[in-house]
């Protein structure tokens, strides 16, 4: 299945494609469009992380919520990552700590890769070692 988003991808639009291609569609393909993209004339794919849609952010939440819900994904570890992707998209005022971190680590990626192809590969790798951390934490504390 197509996906499509806003190009020049950030946190949200790095963690969707992780959370689609490692619980969703594990051969989902992504297209970046322009940022003033209308989603309504998007004719191939899904829509995500763009004004107005339905996996978007809503009611103070981000797109990366409006997957976890509309895919009844309820993974701890994945609901962990979801806390500090929302903190690092949306909390403004006083984020989590690992929010912060991770909001800095993607504007650094974005710095060092040539487009979001590669930001993607790349960054897939930092949600699968903060997967693999918190699954191994749930664990430990059983």
């Amino acid at each position: 299945m197509k996906w499509v988003t806003r190009e020049r991808v950030h946190v949200d639009r790095v963690a969707c494609p992780w959370l689609i291609k490692r619980f969703i569609d594990s051969d989902a393909e992504f297209i970046f469009v322009p940022r003033g993209t209308d989603p309504q004339t998007i004719t191939e794919g899904t829509p995500f992380d763009m004004k107005g849609v339905e996996l978007g952010h809503h009611d103070g939440k981000c797109s990366f919520d409006a997957f976890m819900e509309k895919y009844n994904i309820q993974d701890p570890a994945v609901k962990k990552i979801q806390l500090i992707v929302r903190g690092a998209d949306i909390d403004t005022d006083n984020p989590p700590s690992l929010s912060i971190a991770l909001d800095i680590l993607a504007r650094g990626y974005r710095l060092i890769c040539k487009d979001d192809y590669e930001t993607l590969e790349k960054e897939f790798y930092l949600y699968d070692a903060l997967y693999a951390y918190f699954k191994k934490e749930l664990e430990d504390d059983k």
